[in-house]
């Protein structure tokens, strides 16, 4: 038996599409609804329509992809195609250092130093983590030195295999499954010397994919994979929670570390009070909010309240307080399913339809004149299938408005402040008012592609930018034509994707409903820096090999 997050059985109710659930509210969704709805519901979304007054198009002002920062496939969460990743203007480390085992000199030493920090460390090591995700399993194969006082890193290889561990191929035969995984060691074989293999520690993580399936079954598959690193490769396990399903607090701390430290401002190295990022993931299922909050020191008895929230992180020297939430059932993919229930339980109330003769539905969160057929779960095992139309209705005003049911804003907040949801989050606006914002995963998906390649590095995106972007998108075919006409890359994105207007419209009442950022408030995109993912992987990998380095005889 292997560990498995406390957490896993809400996992698996949130990530399996049911939605949010707190203190036995079985269908919360549907309470809101039924209690907002029916007073507001009828005249304000779907009633007499005010057309949205027209937004100009964004100038130079308005438009910014920094130079920097994105999460793709590699971290488990499904993804739409996205663009190349966006090039670092200044390289965090020499231009002369090694980027791959290609233009390294020599896989056992490092062009930084000649001997280690520590008396008895090695000068380089390598460490070995492999995502566990619902789509398929990758290998992040990564070469550090010990040049300064904490392990630095250098450069990753990387490689993934399809299905994953949870494919219903595999199912009964958690053996094949564990056997999966050795196309991406034995590439951990080839990058890692022999000398330093019984030194090179390996981790797995799984995600959603193993958490859906279940204790007993997502237990036989971790035994079979821990058993068959023991047996057949030369990789030592660093501890017991080497091989386990990660916890989705964990998955947002690392993340965030990731992006921190290839951004310089954690590094043992770096200058007392360098201001950190708050970094906010987007994925399928769940999304991921990490900062690092500060209170007055004049006022002592203001400061984070404690629970799981609350992340004590001593790392690069220094001991950090971190806030970190990860939201169940709030991921791009859950936004969707909890949006299209609202919008078909309101058309039965509005038309007194019983549910269950076909018909179409209007959907103020599809683009004007697109249209698509969804499943609609109701949290029984029992769908329907209902074609939702954006008609005349698609906009991103009234779509925020069903977005404001969905998101709870109104929620009982037991512990305050709360962002949404009744979840406890100290004031972004208090205790983070002017630091950098890093948003990962489908944040940089969906919105970079829409934001014209001139205009990338010379204005920031403020959240402003953002709704009117998914203005436009709302507002269909004629309205991309007049914004992205010369851009057939856009095009193609939104071509045959009406759900792009409500993916656009989530995303700003994130930032702006959920988080209370205010419309000028700049963010910024992020996929990799200088050609290394961001995303949990090298956050965790790095805490890996921080501590003491354990050898296998």
């Amino acid at each position: 038996m292997y560990p498995i997050s406390p957490r896993s059985g809400n996992y698996e109710r949130l990530e399996g599409g049911l939605g949010p659930s707190r203190m036995n509210r079985k269908f919360a969704w549907k309470k809101l609804a039924i209690g907002t709805a029916v007073l507001i519901g009828l005249v304000y979304f779907f009633g007499p329509r005010v057309d949205v007054p027209e937004l100009p198009t964004p100038g130079l002002e308005d438009v910014y992809v920094p130079p920097q920062p994105v999460i793709p496939e590699a971290t488990g969460k499904p993804s739409e195609p996205t663009q190349d990743p966006v090039t670092v203007t200044e390289p965090l480390e020499p231009s002369t250092r090694p980027t791959s085992p290609a233009t390294d000199p020599d896989p056992l030493k490092t062009v930084h130093c000649t001997t280690p920090f520590k008396a008895g460390s090695p000068i380089v090591q390598y460490a070995l983590m492999i995502d566990a995700g619902s789509t398929g399993s990758r290998i992040h194969i990564y070469k550090f030195n010990n040049c300064g006082s904490s392990p630095s890193y250098e450069y990753e290889v990387f490689k993934m295999t399809q299905p994953g561990l949870s494919s219903d191929d595999y199912k009964g035969h958690p053996e094949a499954a564990a056997k999966s995984l050795d196309v991406l060691l034995d590439e951990a074989l080839h990058v890692v010397p022999e000398q330093l293999r019984s030194c090179t520690p390996v981790a797995v993580k799984a995600t959603a994919g193993l958490r859906l399936l279940g204790t007993e079954r997502s237990t036989a598959i971790l035994d079979a994979v821990r058993q068959r690193l023991v047996d057949t490769y030369p990789f030592p396990l660093p501890d017991t929670d080497a091989v386990v399903i990660m916890d989705g607090k964990d998955e947002g701390v690392y993340a965030w570390i990731t992006a921190n430290y290839l951004l310089d401002t954690i590094r043992a190295d770096t200058a007392p009070g360098t201001p950190t990022y708050a970094v906010l993931d987007l994925g399928g299922a769940s999304t991921q909010i990490v900062f690092e909050p500060q209170f007055d020191d004049g006022l002592p008895d203001v400061a984070l309240e404690e629970g799981e929230h609350k992340y004590d992180l001593k790392f690069g020297g220094q001991t950090r307080v971190l806030y970190q939430h990860s939201y169940l059932g709030y991921g791009l993919m859950r936004a969707r399913a909890s949006v299209h229930r609202v919008v078909d339980f309101m058309s039965t109330l509005r038309t007194g339809r019983t549910g269950t003769e076909p018909v179409a539905v209007g959907n103020p969160c599809l683009a004007q004149g697109t249209q698509k057929v969804v499943d609609i779960e109701d949290g029984s095992e029992e769908s329907k299938s209902v074609l939702m139309t954006g008609g005349d209705i698609g906009s991103f005003d009234a779509c925020n408005r069903v977005l404001e049911l969905v998101m709870a804003k109104d929620a009982v907040c037991e512990l305050k402040p709360c962002s949404f949801d009744g979840v406890y989050q100290p004031s972004l606006l208090d205790t983070f008012p002017s630091g950098k914002v890093l948003l990962l995963s489908y944040f940089y998906d969906r919105i970079t592609p829409l934001i014209s390649p001139q205009l990338q590095s010379q204005s920031p995106l403020t959240v402003s930018t953002i709704a009117n972007i998914a203005t436009d998108v709302c507002r269909g075919r004629t309205a991309w034509e007049k914004r992205w006409g010369d851009n057939s890359e856009a095009m193609d994105e939104l071509d045959g994707r009406p759900e792009w207007c409500l993916d656009l419209t989530f995303m700003h009442a994130l930032l702006k409903l959920g988080y209370e950022f205010g419309d000028t408030r700049e963010v910024a995109l992020g996929k990799q820096i200088d050609g290394t993912e961001l995303g949990w992987c090298l956050g965790a990998t790095i805490a890996m090999v921080g501590g003491e380095l354990k050898c296998r005889v």
